[in-house]
């Protein structure tokens, strides 16, 4: 498979000035076209992955993770790309495990191919290590499925299918409904270890107000209900075009 052509990166940022161009750089090493979302930051995190080779689409203000990653997705199935590789900004993925990730999916012929640092998670900090396997175990059980790092926001992803699936999440339970959404529409997905990388950056999850939408999100997950088919409108893709356009 020509994954240069097939293949686009699609990063999610707020505030990564420092970090956002050696990321595209090392990104570009194995796809050559990358999206920068840049989700409303206040720094120079557009003019950096600009230079640096990315396409960046701008929000004029935070949206959430979850709607900066449905801007990259829709944008890039737009633009005729089948895969989407999500990772983030701030350097806490590591490009070298990105040829992992394109192997498992032409292997498995699966439509979701998410990283796993729960095999070997020496490095990341206990509480997030732990909160992530609580919320993995209520996730596997609902999805039927065993889903071993299900807040790992370095994945692959199958555009065609993600365009026929009720993913509507706009914040940092995104991981968590694109997982259930692939589970609950019967597509395969497969995990791969990667690297553990935490160095001094400050997480940008909020522990008070995005626990609270996580509940509120699986409150709604756990609801029997019919999943309709189609993505529901990002208003935040609406004012990324037309920033686009602008420039």
């Amino acid at each position: 498979m020509n994954w240069s052509n097939r293949c686009a990166a699609v990063i999610p940022c707020l505030n990564e000035a420092s970090a956002i161009a050696d990321v595209i750089v090392a990104v570009r090493q194995h796809l050559p076209m990358v999206f920068v979302i840049d989700d409303g930051s206040i720094d120079d995190t557009s003019n950096m992955a600009k230079r640096a080779g990315a396409e960046v689409l701008r929000h004029n203000r935070p949206y959430g993770k979850g709607a900066a990653l449905q801007t990259g997705w829709e944008c890039a199935r737009i633009r005729g790309f089948e895969w989407a590789l999500a990772l983030d900004g701030d350097g806490q993925h590591s490009a070298a495990d990105i040829p992992a990730f394109l192997a498992a999916a032409e292997r498995s012929g699966a439509e979701l191919v998410v990283g796993n640092r729960m095999n070997n998670p020496k490095g990341m900090p206990w509480v997030r290590r732990n909160v992530n396997r609580w919320m993995s175990k209520r996730i596997s059980k609902l999805a039927g499925l065993q889903l071993p790092d299900s807040q790992c926001g370095f994945r692959l992803m199958n555009l065609i299918a993600w365009s026929t699936l009720p993913v509507t999440a706009a914040h940092f339970e995104i991981e968590s409904d694109v997982l259930l959404a692939f589970a609950a529409g019967g597509c395969s997905i497969k995990f791969v270890p990667i690297q553990v990388i935490y160095k001094a950056e400050r997480s940008k999850i909020h522990p008070m107000r995005d626990t609270v939408r996580w509940f509120r999100w699986w409150s709604q997950a756990r609801r029997p209900m019919k999943r309709a088919s189609g993505v529901v409108s990002n208003p935040a893709l609406v004012v990324s075009q037309g920033a686009q356009q602008r420039s």
